[in-house]
């Protein structure tokens, strides 16, 4: 049976999926996790066939690109034989892309068969350069090991993009020194606006660092020309002159690109959220696991595409740092 693609009210094409893999990581990022962190049950986390079904459901829809994330992917057991599965829809040419955003503990051991399954490229968490600083932002991570995986990944062919988080204190020192790093290396550099998601057992406004004012940093040595460079997501790209690199920017808060999201999440659980800035769910696994059709599921998932938002609520105080807080667990980087 073809089915039709997914567009939402307001006539959004939806082609891009992030798919948790599970809530679990290997790290405590002082802006994303708290240090003691309860974790769903195991048999509520959607097994490696749902998740495979899933996916093609959504692929068969016409989404053309997924990206598999966390809590971390590469930590849930048997997820290399998830993303060998999932190839067949590269073979087949549903999907155009197949990648994922990793912490890069675990892509030293990874990179090469992530390479033979048709990953072309993946996104690595890396906030600091500095040892004892990369310790303190995860609460347990060793950045010797990410660095392992970086180049790794390099050598299996994998293209990469590192992913900052802003956080004030912290990047506005390392700033130049990440540019010089990623650019030097081939890769893009990413900085993203820490975002009022989750609790973290503390005050988040405090780590806000609007990238605006991260921009002017930046500025004061090297100089960037906005492009209409477009990866699929909702990063807005300068290049460096200096570097030939790009720096991306992602600002929901400061600037919103919901006008062209086309993108949805599913939670390792299996709910489908619309909107990161919303709380609405849409709950796949029970027609997942209702019956071995589809019918039930692809039903689901057409009405999560019609509550789909026009945009979301953040919002930012007076001193410029979010005010607004939500919860929601397992939802994925």
């Amino acid at each position: 049976m073809t089915r039709c693609g997914l567009v939402d009210l307001f006539g959004r094409r939806i082609s891009y999926l992030r798919l948790s893999m599970t809530d679990r990581c290997d790290l405590r990022c002082v802006y994303c996790m708290a240090e003691d962190m309860t974790f769903v049950p195991r048999n509520q986390l959607l097994t490696l066939e749902e998740l495979d079904r899933l996916a093609s459901a959504f692929a068969a829809r016409g989404v053309s690109k997924i990206r598999l994330t966390g809590g971390e992917p590469l930590v849930r057991k048997g997820v290399m034989d998830l993303v060998a599965s999932l190839s067949r829809h590269l073979v087949s040419g549903r999907l155009k892309e197949l990648t994922l955003t990793t912490n890069g503990s675990l892509l030293a051991r990874h990179a090469e068969g992530l390479a033979r399954a048709g990953v072309r490229r993946v996104n690595v968490s890396l906030d600091t350069l500095d040892a004892s600083r990369f310790r303190t932002l995860t609460r347990r991570g060793t950045l010797g090991v990410v660095m392992e995986g970086l180049l790794a990944a390099q050598e299996a062919g994998l293209k990469v993009k590192l992913n900052a988080v802003a956080l004030k204190g912290s990047t506005e020192e390392e700033i130049h020194d990440l540019i010089t790093f990623a650019h030097g290396r081939g890769m893009d550099l990413t900085l993203i606006e820490t975002m009022p998601l989750g609790d973290v057992g503390a005050d988040r406004t405090d780590q806000y660092l609007s990238l605006a004012t991260l921009r002017r940093t930046i500025e004061t040595r090297w100089t960037l020309t906005d492009t209409a460079d477009h990866s699929g997501g909702p990063a807005r790209y300068v290049r460096v002159a200096e570097t030939g690199g790009r720096i991306g920017f992602i600002t929901p808060l400061t600037h919103s690109f919901c006008e062209t999201c086309n993108r949805v999440r599913v939670s390792a659980t299996g709910m489908l959220y619309t909107c990161l800035g919303q709380e609405d769910q849409v709950d796949l696994r029970a027609p997942l696991r209702a019956c071995e059709g589809d019918e039930a599921l692809h039903a689901a998932i057409d009405a999560g595409i019609r509550a789909k938002p026009r945009g979301h609520d953040f919002a930012i105080a007076r001193n410029g740092a979010p005010a607004l807080a939500r919860h929601m667990s397992v939802l994925g980087g």
